[in-house]
């Protein structure tokens, strides 16, 4: 059997699908997310709809496909079966795509083709996960094994004494090397923290041979990627700025040291992301949006008698910066209150979240 025949004989109409908030609606869409995000069920749902002798699936990543007999037999065998849709999972963009009604692309960075519309897909944000879980009982549990396992649709299917090791491996897929790997994780232990990548680049060189050119390449590469984000500081261009990666549980999956702030602040980034693209940090706010002058500050356990000189700090850069309202992300306080015009929302996450 040739790759060709053997893609072309797979079919997904039998796979569970859960809902995700994006969908491919476009005929010729391309597909960007991190790894494990779920850009292949997303796929999977879209094929349900056609016939399985009408698509072909192709995942250049398969060992098992001959790339060199798909570039070269791909457009006959398109016309020959009358192939409606083609899917071209990992694609490089190094061949040419043969014409088709629709034409499905997942791939690790961001592509532009005319005639195609671009996708974004994170993992799960907390109310996708809350659609997913199948292992809570209560909102508070599963906000907790959230945070506490990640964001990977998969990290909810596998035994929980295994998610750690998926998560290592999810890293080991990110990086291309050894090196890179290092690169990952010296990135990863430092979330939520002020650090330039001099710092990190000297830090890093202290435990292994690596050259600069390298280091930034490579740090480039997983921001192109979004595996890493870089959150710069309000008005301040040349102001160090904060590492935030796209599954906040590498932290605990690498290292037995706790973060739990950092984790949190983290993860409250990634629900961020969705609905806002002007994100920046301030002094002693740890988000700042422009667009409606609010605040997002993460501190896992709020009490307000006794964060008064916390609170004074806060308020203090608030009014400086014209923010009329800031929101305090907790574990589980809850409260409400006013400093003259400045109305403080105290929320735990899963309210937050959900709102």
């Amino acid at each position: 059997m040739t790759s060709l025949e053997f893609c072309h004989e797979l079919e997904f109409s039998k796979i569970n699908f859960i809902e995700r908030k994006i969908r491919i609606t476009h005929p010729k869409t391309i597909l960007i997310g991190p790894p494990k995000s779920g850009k292949s069920y997303l796929i999977f749902d879209y094929l349900s709809n056609f016939d399985s002798k009408d698509y072909i699936y192709i995942d250049l990543d398969d060992i098992r496909n001959s790339k060199e007999e798909i570039i070269n037999n791909l457009e006959e065998y398109v016309i020959r079966n009358k192939i409606k849709v083609i899917v071209l999972e990992n694609f490089e963009f190094d061949f040419k795509i043969p014409f088709c009604d629709s034409v499905i692309i997942t791939t690790k960075k961001d592509q532009k083709l005319k005639g195609f519309k671009n996708l974004f897909l994170n993992p799960l944000d907390f109310e996708e996960y809350l659609l997913h879980d199948k292992k809570n009982q209560n909102i508070t549990h599963a906000f907790n094994y959230f945070l506490k396992y990640g964001n990977t649709p998969l990290s909810l299917s596998i035994p929980e004494f295994k998610v750690y090791e998926h998560l290592q491996d999810l890293i080991k897929l990110i990086s291309k090397d050894k090196t890179s790997e290092y690169i990952l994780r010296i990135l990863i232990i430092n979330i939520d923290e002020k650090k330039s990548l001099n710092q990190l680049f000297l830090t890093l060189k202290n435990q292994i041979k690596i050259s600069k050119d390298k280091f930034y390449e490579v740090c480039k590469d997983f921001e192109e990627k979004k595996i890493i984000y870089f959150l710069p500081k309000f008005n301040q261009e040349k102001a160090i700025k904060k590492i935030y990666t796209y599954n906040y549980a590498f932290f605990s999956a690498i290292t037995h040291k706790k973060k739990f702030k950092g984790e949190l602040t983290n993860l409250i980034f990634l629900e961020l992301l969705k609905n806002h693209k002007e994100i920046f940090y301030l002094d002693y706010i740890d988000f700042y949006i422009p667009k409606n002058n609010s605040a997002i500050i993460s501190i896992p356990f709020f009490n307000s008698n006794i964060m008064q000189s916390q609170l004074k700090k806060i308020k203090k850069v608030a009014f400086e910066n014209n923010i009329d309202q800031i929101y305090i992300i907790t574990v589980s306080n809850n409260e409400h209150f006013f400093d003259n015009k400045l109305e403080i929302n105290v929320l735990p996450f899963y309210e937050w979240a959900l709102s």
